[in-house]
Parts: C-alpha cells; structure tokens; sequence
C-alpha cells in the first residue's frame, strides 16, 4: 500500500505518527509526506538568534535527516507561512495537496483530527484542507481509499498535564496500531534529528511518552468496532 502523510510542520510527524510510520516500513508498504511550512516561526529561533527565514532552513535540514531515520519513499516540504495559514486563502493550501495527492496516487491519507491534538490553528487548518481535497478527489480517484487522523485518546492525554491536549472519545477510535520496540527506537532517532528543539522534547519528556504501547486513529466515514490493527486492514 502507498500512504502519504500530511502535516503542517517539521516535527509534527516524529512528535505522532512517526512509530507507526516506521511499522509501516518494514511490513513493506511505501510511505511519503508533505509538510506544509519549514516551521520558521518558532519561538525556538530567539534561542539560536535565527531569523524566520533562517530558522526555517535550518529545520528543513533537520527534516532531511528524519527522512533518512524513517526511510521515507519521498518527501516534500513546502514554505507556507508557519503560524499563518488560517490568513491563506484556503484554495491556496488544498491546490498543493491536490497536486501532490494526484502525483503519489496514495491508498491512505493521514492527517491531524479536527481538533489539532494541540489545537493549534495550522492543524485544524490542515485537517480542513486535506479533507476537503480528499471528498474532492475520491470519487473519481480509485486509488484513495481512506482518510485516518492520528489522535490521542483521554488516557493518551493524562502524561501531558501542563499541556491542555485535545483527545477523541473510545467511540471515535478505528484503528490502534501496536507499537514494536524497533519502532520506538526509530522514533527517538527521528526526535533526535530536532537538534534544535532538544530543549522542548527534554522538557515534555516526550522520549517517555512515545513508549505507549499503541498509536490510536480516526477514520473518516467508517466505523470500526472493535477497532482495526491497521490502518491499510481490509482495503
């Protein structure tokens, strides 16, 4: 299967879906991602004394080596203004999907849930994007055939207590993923590769975190109870 992963910025696919990306890859199935913005306006620049533009760079760098470190069938990573696509027109943002959806031909498509986990602006933007573009594309695209939001559930939640996270309810969860020991260790390599952001992931422990045993999703128009193992089960 051909699964493309699409996020608003560097960092975003190492700090969720990066375990079972890695899971992915070694059963075999081709694994891409668009990112959105190079993640320039990062409070993290006034550390480093970086400009926007400068921070940017340097983080797309860092991106490269995560590519590396999850073997990535492809990549690509866009220069959106960080923290600012709710200002886009929005037909700005679902053209680019559009384009890379067309060019990939994924089965799978997955993004943030309609609540951003953080709830950050630029993931719900997303999420908005990348679902209209699929209700778009998929009746006459037959090879997309889902749309998964990776999530956190209550319980995901409870370790980031100094962070208000947004959580989906157990009736809202269609997949959980069971996570190897290999794929935790290839997560911390690719949370490795923020050198920049060393501070932050240290700070949340997120090291810690990211030895869940599961990863858990939504899927978009199906209900799956008990839950799927996999988010290419039954396609």
């Amino acid at each position: 299967m051909r699964i493309l992963y699409i996020y608003p910025h560097p960092d975003d696919e190492s700090f969720g879906p990066a375990r079972v990306i890695s899971k992915q890859k070694r059963q075999g199935h081709e694994v891409y991602l668009l990112t959105l913005t190079r993640g320039g306006a990062t409070k993290q620049r006034f550390k480093f004394n970086y400009t926007v533009e400068q921070m940017g760079e340097v983080r797309y760098k860092e991106m490269l080596n995560v590519a590396k470190v999850l073997n990535l069938n492809g990549m690509k990573v866009l220069d959106f203004p960080d923290s600012g696509l709710k200002e886009l027109d929005p037909r700005e943002i679902e053209a680019v999907i559009r384009e890379e959806i067309k060019s990939i031909k994924p089965n799978v498509v997955v993004t943030y849930p309609v609540h951003g986990i953080s709830g950050f602006h630029d993931h719900i933007v997303g999420h908005a994007a990348v679902k209209r573009v699929f209700c778009e594309l998929k009746p006459t695209a037959p090879y997309l055939k889902r749309l998964a939001f990776e999530t956190v559930t209550e319980e995901e939640s409870n370790p980031f207590e100094a962070i208000k996270l947004n959580w989906s309810k157990p009736e809202e969860i269609d997949c959980v993923v069971e996570i190897d020991e290999a794929d935790i260790q290839k997560c911390y390599e690719a949370l490795d590769c923020y050198v920049t952001y060393q501070d932050v992931i240290n700070g949340w422990d997120f090291k810690k975190y990211m030895k869940a045993p599961t990863t858990s999703f939504e899927i978009f128009q199906e209900r799956h109870d008990p839950p799927l193992g996999d988010l290419c089960e039954g396609l």
